[in-house]
């Protein structure tokens, strides 16, 4: 997100959502829906495949370590 300059308020209105659920998505509180994480990388990372944009945090943390 910071790469390409997208803020979570950005995210926010294209999913018509609160800026709060979407950065408590982003803190792992909740997660996004299939639906959600689809239009997302459709509409903001095009170039990138869903499991590398929604990798969990332990699992980029393993991948670093190997």
């Amino acid at each position: 997100m910071a790469r390409k300059n997208i803020k979570g308020k950005d995210i926010a209105q294209f999913l018509g959502v609160r800026q709060a659920t979407i950065y408590d998505k982003l803190n792992g509180h909740y997660g996004f829906s299939f639906y959600e994480a689809l239009a997302i990388k459709n509409c903001f990372f095009p170039e990138y495949d869903l499991e590398y944009l929604f990798k969990q945090d332990n699992e980029v943390r393993e991948n670093a370590t190997t």
